[in-house]
């Protein structure tokens, strides 16, 4: 369904994370369910979540790197840590990582549900779709770029930057903050490939709508 809400869910309880990738289904959620922390950092740089829902003791990379990792890479999807932890210490620590909300397990699903959606709500992260000008707009269910009526084919990487562009809007956002949003820590980065994306968005939302700032970064003005 195009308006459904992703919601990645990092679990390495199996049992459990199908039950509430089942629950949570019935709620109109998609729910991709990852069982360690690289793992769930590669489903971060595929896709567009409107929410993570994380455990804390996982393998590779627990919850709490997970989302601090994220966060410093300019990250505000909402996250709630869902995990078994029950220590003042560990809920000070979750929040201090970034996370918006903590719930412990056993959890009620009911409530969960109530949280998740009053959150999401409390966000409100983004509109369905943006537009830069009479002919052209950004469809977030669909990750797409329409220019007059069809979809502009951008490469997944320009979308990832618009994204970011529309997190910070009329912002300068620095080399770096695109650079982690971009390229996972195993890739290699490149200036002159931001400079294509850059060129490619412009292309399709106006030349004048993405500013420059030289050696710094770049602005998206609306």
């Amino acid at each position: 369904m195009i308006n459904q809400r992703k919601i990645l869910l990092l679990e390495d309880d199996v049992l459990f994370a199908n039950t509430l990738e089942d629950f949570l289904s019935t709620h109109d959620y998609h729910i991709d369910i990852v069982n360690d922390g690289e793992e769930a950092l590669k489903k971060h740089y595929k896709n567009r979540y409107d929410l993570y829902l994380l455990d804390i003791n996982v393998p590779h990379i627990n919850g709490m790197e997970l989302l601090k990792s994220l966060r410093q890479s300019g990250d505000n999807i909402p996250a709630i840590f869902l995990t078994s932890y029950k220590d003042i210490k560990t809920l000070k620590n979750a929040f201090i990582c970034g996370c918006d909300d903590y719930v412990k397990k056993p959890c009620d699903l009911d409530e969960l549900a109530c949280r998740i959606k009053t959150l999401l709500k409390r966000v409100g992260h983004f509109k369905e779709k943006v537009y830069f000008n009479d002919y052209c707009y950004y469809c977030f269910s669909q990750r797409k770029v329409y220019h007059h009526g069809t979809d502009a084919k951008l490469q997944l990487k320009s979308i990832f930057l618009l994204e970011l562009f529309l997190e910070y809007k009329n912002q300068i956002i620095t080399l770096e903050t695109i650079t982690n949003r971009l390229w996972s820590p195993s890739q290699v980065p490149s200036e002159n490939a931001i400079r294509a994306y850059i060129a490619q968005l412009r292309q399709r939302i106006g030349k004048g709508k993405i500013i420059n700032h030289k050696g710094i970064g770049y602005k998206l003005i609306t």
